[in-house]
């Protein structure tokens, strides 16, 4: 099992934690960490473009000149894709982009976040981590405590107000509950921040 230091809120050591093999000790697998994102991403687009199919162009309803006789190519309508002002081929229409993966893939992909940040020692587990009230140079004194000048990721085991807003005016922080812990935030942030409680709380959601 892997083993991390927990350290308080000054930084200091004060002990060990054995992390779970299967939840935080396992081999990443890159394929499924690719997928999880891109999917997540999908996810999110909004997908509100949109264009005008033939049908849908006003006007157009009469034949511009006759058929033969002219010495012009035939044309029956002026809202032909062909002509300017006309319709679209295959217009793009408001869609989802959107797709699922199974319950067990999303699952190991978040084994593989977890695990990847523990091989490269970017886990730092804290004992407690509470705050008298909204105050945003409380998370700061915090992360300087814990020299962290990256991207950093808070995770507690529940939802703490005064802790999100706190973090949230701090630009390249983000806190969240282990309920909220999602592949790509993972990722994206050079440090992962978890409470004591909030390692334990994924243990048992996750195992």
């Amino acid at each position: 099992m892997p083993k991390v230091q927990v350290v308080n809120m000054q930084g200091a050591a004060v002990g060990e934690i054995e992390l779970s093999e299967n939840v935080f000790g396992i081999t990443p697998n890159v394929h499924v960490l690719h997928s999880a994102v891109v999917s997540q991403l999908a996810g999110e687009r909004r997908g509100t473009q949109s264009a005008l199919l033939r049908g849908e162009v006003r006007g157009g309803g009469r034949k511009p000149w006759r058929q033969k006789g002219t010495g012009r190519a035939r044309s029956g309508s002026t809202r032909s894709p062909l002509w300017r002002g006309g319709g679209v081929i295959f217009a793009p229409k408001p869609r989802k982009y959107g797709f699922k993966l199974p319950k067990k893939v999303r699952r190991l992909a978040l084994y593989s976040a977890l695990s990847s940040k523990v091989l490269e020692q970017q886990l730092i587990v804290l004992d407690d981590l509470s705050i008298n009230e909204a105050k945003t140079r409380e998370i700061v004194q915090v992360l300087k405590a814990l020299n962290i000048d990256k991207k950093a990721m808070i995770v507690m085991d529940n939802a703490d107000e005064a802790i999100f807003r706190s973090a949230r005016n701090i630009e390249g922080v983000k806190a969240m509950d282990v309920a909220g812990m999602n592949v790509f935030d993972l990722l994206h942030h050079d440090i992962l921040v978890m409470t004591k409680a909030a390692v334990t709380k994924a243990e048992e959601v996750l195992a």
